[in-house]
C-alpha cells in the first residue's frame, strides 16, 4: 500500500504531456547532432532554464516568478509541488524555445538559494510542511535563546581556549561561532519542536531533509536520489568545512538526527538522470553547485585571489581561498565553492542583504520612476546635499553584525530633493560594498586581483564607478551578467560531461563588456562624507529591542 500511495503521490506532481516520450524518431542521429547543456537557476524570486551552446550562448530560454507564501508575518514559504511543475515546465518551455528535443541535452545543472529546505516522508515522498525559506524569520526567538545560551557560551568559550592551545582554525571559527535565521539550523529546530507528524515519523526513521537542489533531485530521478553537493551543504549550518563533513558537534548540540541529512557529492559528477518519461529522454544531472559559488565559477574566478561581487536582490563578495578554509572573526562565511574530483576550492564570503530591495523600495516610495534612471538621477546633482541613507531593512552584515539596526535616513533639509535621495542610496550600497570588501582584505590577507561584477543591480554604470573609486580596484562588469549564476552551473555540468575540456576552454568564453577603472582623487573628496555615513550607522544600530 505505501509504494502505491508514493507512486500516485509522485504521479501528481510529475504527470507531464511528454510528446516525445514514445517518439523514436527523435532519438534518430541524436549521436551526430550538436549536444547542448542545460542549466536550471531557482533564485530567491524566480527561476530559470536556460539552454547552451559549447560556444557559452544561451539558445533558449524561460523565466518564472516563484510563488512565495506568507501564512503568518515574518513567515515566507513555498509550495513544494508547486515549485517542482514550475521547474519542470520552465525546463521544457527552453527546450521548446531553442528549437532541440530532450535527446538534445549532453547533460543538466541545478543551480539554487542556499538554505530554503523542506522535510518529507522517506516512505510515501509527502512533505510534512512547506518550503522553509531563507528569509524567513519564525526562528527568531530560537535563534537569540541559542545565542544567550550557556551552552553556546561554553562553546565559544571552550573553543577559545583549544584554538590557543591548538591553533587549529576551526576552533577559531568555534569561538565566535553564533546562529542566524537565515540558516537551515534554527529554522529546523523550529520544525522538529512544531510539526507532529514529523515528530512520530522520526521515531521510525522514516525522514529526509533538504534544500531545494536535494527535493529537485528526489522528485527528478523518481525518488532514486536524495543528495546535495558540497557548496549546498556548506551553507546550512551543519556542515564542518574543516572536516569536511556534516558536523557531528553541531548536530549533537542542536539534537538534530543526522540520519535525516542527505548525501553529499561532488560539485560537478554523478548526481543521476531525469526519468525519461519527464521530458521525453533521460537527461544526466552533472552539477549541483549553490547560486553565489556557481556565480564565482561562471565568472572563472579559478585562481586564488580572484573575487567576484554579485548586486541582485542583496549583495555577495565572493573571494577564492584555495583548498583552505578561511577563518573569519568578522562575520564571513568559509563555506565551500566547489569540488571537482580532488579539487576543493573554499570560498571566503560576506554579504549585504538589502541591495535590488532597496532600489524598489526607492521606486515604491515615489523617489524614482524606473529603476534604470537611478544613475541618471543621482548624476543630476553634484552631491547627496547631506543626505545620507543606511539600508538595513534585514539588519547590517559583516562586519558590523547587527541585527537589530534600523534603516536610516538623515539630513534632510527643506532643499532636499529626490536626487539627493536617490544619490545617498547608491553612495550607501557603495559604502558598504568598501567596507565589506576591506573586511576580506585585512582578514584573508590574500593579494586580491580585480573585482569581476555581475548581477542587476551592476547594470548602474554611476555606482560601478563609485565601488571601483571607493576600493581603489578595477571592477570588470561581465557581458553575461545578468545570467552568471546560471553559466556557471552549465560550466560545471558540461565539465563532468567533456562538452568542456578544461578551464581554458571556458575562461574563452566569459566576456568583459565594461571594465570601471579607478579614478584619482576621488575617494579623497568622498572621505568626510563616509565618515559622517558612518555615524550614521551609528544611530541606527540596536534599534530594534
Amino acid at each position: 500500500m505505501e509504494d502505491k500511495h508514493r507512486a500516485s503521490f509522485i504521479h501528481k506532481v510529475l504527470r507531464m504531456d511528454s510528446p516525445t516520450a514514445d517518439d523514436d524518431s527523435a532519438g534518430e542521429g541524436a549521436d551526430s547532432r550538436e549536444k547542448f547543456v542545460l542549466a536550471v537557476d531557482i533564485g530567491t524570486t524566480s527561476l530559470r532554464s536556460h539552454v547552451y551552446t559549447k560556444q557559452g550562448n544561451i539558445k533558449g530560454a524561460s523565466s518564472k516568478r516563484i510563488q512565495l507564501l506568507h501564512p503568518k508575518p515574518g513567515w515566507v514559504e513555498m509550495e513544494p509541488d508547486v515549485l517542482v511543475k514550475q521547474v519542470i515546465d520552465s525546463i521544457k518551455e527552453a527546450i521548446r524555445a531553442a528549437g532541440i528535443t530532450a535527446h538534445d541535452i549532453a547533460c543538466m545543472g541545478i543551480t539554487t538559494q542556499r538554505n530554503t529546505f523542506l522535510t518529507w516522508d522517506r516512505v510515501t515522498g509527502k512533505p510534512f510542511h512547506n518550503f522553509i525559506t531563507w528569509q524567513d524569520l519564525r526562528s527568531r526567538d530560537i535563534v537569540k535563546g541559542w545565542n544567550n545560551s550557556f551552552r553556546m557560551k561554553f562553546l565559544n568559550g571552550g573553543s577559545s581556549v583549544l584554538h590557543m592551545l591548538t591553533k587549529q582554525k576551526r576552533f577559531l571559527s568555534a569561538s565566535v561561532l553564533k546562529f542566524m535565521s537565515q540558516q537551515v539550523t534554527m529554522r529546523l529546530i523550529w520544525v522538529l519542536e512544531n510539526v507532529e507528524e514529523l515528530k512520530a515519523k522520526l521515531a521510525v526513521h522514516e525522514v529526509s531533509l533538504g534544500c531545494i537542489e536535494t527535493w529537485l533531485l528526489y522528485r527528478l530521478t523518481r525518488e532514486k536520489l536524495v543528495a546535495t553537493d558540497y557548496s549546498c551543504a556548506s551553507g546550512t549550518g551543519l556542515f564542518d568545512p574543516y572536516q569536511f563533513e556534516w558536523s557531528t558537534i553541531v548536530c549533537n548540540l542542536l539534537n538534530i538526527p543526522m540520519e535525516i541529512l542527505p548525501e553529499i557529492r561532488d560539485t560537478s559528477g554523478d548526481f543521476g538522470s531525469t526519468d525519461p518519461t519527464i521530458f521525453g529522454a533521460s537527461i544526466p544531472i552533472t552539477a549541483v553547485v549553490s547560486d553565489q559559488t556557481g556565480a564565482l565559477f561562471g565568472e572563472c574566478c579559478f585562481e586564488v585571489g580572484d573575487i567576484k561581487c554579485t548586486m541582485g536582490t542583496g549583495t555577495f563578495i565572493d573571494l577564492n581561498c584555495g583548498s583552505t578554509p578561511h577563518a573569519s572573526v568578522a562575520g564571513l562565511y568559509p563555506i565551500v565553492g566547489w569540488k571537482i574530483g580532488k579539487e576543493i576550492t573554499y570560498v571566503a564570503e560576506g554579504s549585504i542583504t538589502d541591495t535590488g530591495s532597496l532600489i524598489e523600495w526607492a521606486k515604491s516610495m515615489g523617489f524614482i520612476d524606473d529603476v534604470s534612471d537611478t544613475a541618471k538621477i543621482a548624476e543630476s546633482v553634484q552631491d547627496s546635499d547631506g543626505v545620507y541613507f543606511v539600508g538595513a531593512f534585514s539588519g547590517l552584515q559583516a562586519p558590523i553584525n547587527d541585527d537589530k539596526a534600523a534603516t536610516t535616513l538623515i539630513g534632510l533639509k527643506p532643499t532636499t530633493a529626490k536626487a539627493h535621495v536617490v544619490r545617498a542610496i547608491l553612495e550607501n550600497l557603495a559604502f558598504r560594498v568598501k567596507v565589506l570588501y576591506e573586511t576580506i582584505l585585512s582578514e584573508t590577507r590574500i593579494p586580491l586581483s580585480h573585482i569581476r561584477a555581475n548581477g542587476g543591480v551592476c547594470n548602474n554604470d554611476f555606482l560601478m564607478q563609485l565601488i571601483a573609486d571607493f576600493t581603489n580596484q578595477t571592477i570588470d562588469r561581465a557581458k553575461q551578467r545578468a545570467n552568471m549564476t546560471s553559466l556557471g552551473v552549465a560550466f560545471l555540468a558540461g565539465l563532468a560531461k567533456e562538452v568542456w575540456k578544461n578551464k581554458a576552454e571556458l575562461r574563452e568564453i566569459r566576456e568583459s563588456e565594461t571594465v570601471f577603472v579607478a579614478e584619482k582623487d576621488v575617494w579623497s573628496r568622498y572621505k568626510d562624507r563616509f565618515v559622517h555615513w558612518e555615524k550614521a550607522v551609528i544611530r541606527s544600530r540596536e534599534w530594534y529591542n
